[in-house]
């Protein structure tokens, strides 16, 4: 997910992807827990993911 697409979306939008990412977070952390996470980059990604929305949620509560 582009910072681009991101940026194109609305508040609520932005709000249900946050939710999203957020409960993949919370999946990916439980798989690591028992020794079932295949790809663990996966972390990095979604927590990235999740910092892009989040700035660009304050971006616009500031503007």
């Amino acid at each position: 997910m582009t910072t681009s697409e991101l940026r194109q979306k609305t508040r609520p939008e932005l709000d249900l992807v946050l939710g999203e990412l957020f409960r993949e977070q919370f999946n990916l952390r439980m798989q690591k827990g028992t020794g079932q996470l295949s790809r663990p980059d996966q972390i990095k990604k979604v927590r990235r993911d999740i910092a892009r929305v989040c700035t660009i949620l304050n971006e616009t509560a500031s503007v």
